[in-house]
């Protein structure tokens, strides 16, 4: 069986769980990780029992493919040069730090022949996967999404529309098929001095309204999708694996006598059997499948670049929105009115 020769450049935690996924990938061999903190990079070489390459081009000089899991900064300029050396690539998200590197990059890409893929891992979770197949035979009207984390252990070095809404833009785009006909966009700070909660309303050609909800101010970590449907009401939780159809919802109020009115709702609820799969051992297995059989990647160059755009116009309507007087919103410490202290 043939075996593509894949190496990992960074070591960082995104890194460290390529390496782990790739040593058990039958159709991949791990022969090597490079990085610029030798220490890190022998150690987790080492452990997985390859090599450590300290320049980037003696990597590229023994591999196939890589995976780039880099800081977002140095993302163009590393797969400019996989590409210059015949080398696949999976870029982790998001793509790269401009526009127009992800434009350039892109152009680049798709005239190369080999595979590019960028690291929306969601497109990879199980549960997704599953409401997507519920979704093809309903007609869409809404659908809201939620991606709410504590601020502890977030990463506070970007937005948290960079952070985290984007992986519900991937997602979006895909469910719809189509750019938005409109966008529009607000945010608060908390505890950054940047975005820390934004919410992004959209609306496309085909009818459906989406929303999208992320923050790092909230004590409960949650990642889900509601779809609104002509037929049924869908609800998908992508950090629980569950997708759920309610259909056939029928209410009514009971007179029990003397202890009153009471509602009652009454539903079918259909529980949708989702795999156990770790997502990221899913995109990586196709990665290298893409590879194996030349094929384009479900989300290739072109999909991390209109996610980018779409990232950047939300930004851009969440600071235009924050710089009116009129509309800005104060920052939540500003927002909340204190307690009032009650004496002893």
């Amino acid at each position: 069986m043939r075996q593509v020769k894949v190496g990992v450049i960074g070591v960082g935690r995104m890194g460290q769980r390529h390496c782990r996924v790739y040593s058990f990938l039958r159709q991949a061999q791990l022969v090597g990780v490079c990085d610029s903190a030798p220490d890190s990079g022998r150690a987790l070489a080492q452990e997985y029992g390859v090599s450590y390459y300290e320049d980037t081009e003696d990597l590229l000089k023994r591999v196939d493919a890589v995976s780039l899991a880099t800081p977002t900064p140095s993302h163009f300029s590393l797969a400019m040069r996989c590409l210059e050396h015949g080398v696949h690539v999976l870029i982790e998200k998001p793509m790269t730090e401009t526009l127009e590197q992800a434009e350039t990059l892109t152009q680049i890409a798709e005239a190369s022949g080999l595979v590019v893929q960028v690291g929306h891992i969601e497109r990879f979770n199980p549960a997704y996967i599953e409401l997507k197949h519920v979704l093809e035979d309903l007609t869409i009207l809404a659908a809201h999404f939620r991606r709410l984390s504590p601020y502890v252990g977030s990463n506070t070095d970007v937005d948290v529309v960079l952070d985290l809404m984007t992986h519900d833009i991937d997602l979006a785009l895909d469910l719809m098929g189509q750019e938005p006909l409109s966008v529009d966009a607000f945010g608060l700070t908390a505890f950054s001095g940047d975005v820390d909660h934004a919410l992004a309303c959209l609306s496309f050609e085909s009818g459906p309204l989406l929303t999208l909800i992320a923050s790092r101010t909230t004590e409960q970590k949650v990642r889900s999708v509601e779809v609104t449907a002509l037929e049924a009401y869908v609800e998908a939780d992508l950090l629980d694996k569950q997708v759920s159809i309610h259909r056939r919802t029928i209410g009514e109020y009971l007179n029990h006598n003397h202890r009153g009115v009471k509602y009652r709702q009454e539903s079918l609820v259909e529980r949708i059997y989702v795999p156990t799969l770790e997502p990221l051992f899913l995109e990586l297995q196709h990665f290298v499948e893409c590879i194996l059989q030349r094929k384009q990647p479900d989300v290739s160059a072109r999909d991390g670049l209109n996610a980018l755009r779409l990232v950047l116009t939300i930004r851009d309507r969440i600071r235009a929105n924050m710089s009116n007087p009129a509309k800005a919103p104060k920052t939540l410490r500003e927002s909340v009115t204190p307690s009032p202290v009650i004496p002893a």
